[in-house]
C-alpha cells in the first residue's frame, strides 16, 4: 500500500507563534515525551512541526495517515531483492534508530494497529517491538513522535481513545488572533494589508456562518492558497471563489451563499 511519507532536512519555514507552543514543544523534547497536536485543518499543526524541527536541528519524518496506514507501513517489511529476502525498515523504526522526530498527521485516520504498535513508545519504555524479527529497540535518546488529529470538524470523523490520548501532553490549535493571521498574509505571499484584512474579514465571516452546515470550514492555508493567486495576477474575486469557497462544499446553494459574500467582501 502506498503511503505519504516526507523526509525533511533543515530549512528556514516561516511560522508566528500565537501562545506558549514553542516553548511547550521545546519542553517536551527536553523531556523525552510524545506530543499530539489538536485542531482543524489548516491552522498551522504541520508548518509548527517543521518550524520545530528546524528549531531543534533535527530531521523529520511526517507520514500523511489514511484508513490503509497500517503498522507495517510504519516499522517495515521483509522484501524480496535478487536470490534473498532481506528487511526494509519503515519510517517508524528508521526514526527510532537515528533520532529524527516522526510525525504522524491524523494519526486517528490510521488503522487500530498502528496505534498499538505506538504504544510502547509513548510511555516510560521509549521502544520498538518488530515481532516480524523478534527483536526490541530502544528509541535513540534524540527520537521524538509527535501526533496531530482533527477533533470533530469532519463528518464520520475518528475519535482517540482516551487510554490513547492521555500518553500524550497535548497542544491545541486555531485559527489565529485576525492581526496575526493578516500578518501570516503577508509574510507568507507578499500581499498588501488591505487584501489581507478583507480576507481574514471573509474567513471569519465563513467560520460563523453555522446555518450553511459546512463540514470544514475556511483555515488558514486556503486564505494563503487565494493570496498566492492574487499575487500572481488572477482577479481578486476569482482568486476567492476558487481558492477558499470551492474546496468547502459542493452544494450549488451553498456556494452561491459563498459567492455573494465574496462579492459582497472583497
Amino acid at each position: 500500500m502506498e503511503m505519504m511519507m516526507e523526509e525533511t532536512e533543515v530549512g528556514i519555514p516561516f511560522y508566528h507563534a500565537v501562545g506558549k507552543e514553542v516553548e511547550v514543544f521545546e519542553q517536551v523534547y527536553h523531556n523525552k515525551l510524545p506530543i499530539l497536536l489538536k485542531g482543524p485543518t489548516g491552522t498551522g499543526k504541520s508548518r509548527f512541526v517543521e518550524f520545530m524541527a528546524n528549531k531543534l536541528r533535527k530531521k523529520l519524518i511526517t507520514i500523511s495517515c489514511h484508513e490503509e496506514t497500517s503498522s507495517t507501513d510504519l516499522i517495515g517489511r521483509f522484501i524480496i531483492k535478487g536470490a534473498e529476502t532481506i528487511w526494509l525498515d519503515g519510517p517508524l523504526t528508521t526514526a527510532v534508530k537515528n533520532g529524527h522526530i516522526l510525525y504522524l498527521d491524523e494519526v486517528a485516520e490510521a488503522r487500530p494497529d498502528v496505534i498499538v504498535a505506538i504504544h510502547s513508545l509513548t510511555d516510560h519504555r521509549r521502544e520498538l517491538f518488530i515481532d516480524k524479527l523478534g527483536e526490541t529497540y530502544k528509541a535513540h535518546e534524540d527520537f521524538m513522535l509527535v501526533a496531530s488529529f482533527n477533533p470533530g470538524y469532519q463528518r464520520g470523523f475518528k475519535e482517540l481513545k482516551p487510554s490513547t490520548r492521555q500518553r500524550f501532553v497535548a497542544l491545541s490549535f486555531n485559527y489565529p488572533e485576525p492581526k496575526i493571521e493578516q500578518e501570516i498574509l503577508v509574510q507568507e505571499t507578499g500581499i498588501d494589508d488591505d487584501m489581507a484584512k478583507r480576507l481574514v474579514m471573509l474567513g471569519n465571516k465563513v467560520r460563523n456562518l453555522n446555518e450553511l452546515g459546512l463540514t470544514e470550514t475556511v483555515s488558514t492555508r486556503l486564505l494563503v492558497d487565494a493570496s498566492k493567486l492574487f499575487q500572481s495576477g488572477l482577479a481578486k474575486r476569482l482568486a476567492v471563489k476558487v481558492a477558499v469557497m470551492e474546496p468547502l462544499s459542493d452544494e450549488k446553494q451553498t456556494l452561491e451563499a459563498l459567492y455573494d459574500l465574496t462579492d459582497l467582501m472583497i
